[in-house]
């Protein structure tokens, strides 16, 4: 995917954004894998670094958590009853 970066803001914060959205619009729904690192680097064209922030940000916004050696998924929403 081709993305305009924004001078104002750091890649990694536009790249937690899109990624945001696709958790949003149901592209990565409730507790599947969202993309490794290796892969943000092949797609955005970022360094490791970078893409480690992201998934690091994902965490910390609570809209994704880390299964150690399996991957970052999708945090499931919570159901209000």
């Amino acid at each position: 995917m081709g993305i305009e970066w924004a001078v104002n803001q750091p890649k990694w914060k536009q790249i937690a954004e899109v990624i945001k959205k696709r958790i949003a619009d149901g592209t990565y729904p409730p507790d599947t894998a969202i993309p490794s690192e290796h892969e943000l680097v092949r797609e955005f064209d970022v360094a490791r670094g970078t893409a480690r922030k992201v998934l690091v940000q994902l965490t910390a916004d609570g809209v994704a958590y880390t299964v150690r050696g399996l991957g970052t998924f999708v945090t499931p929403r919570e159901t209000s009853e």
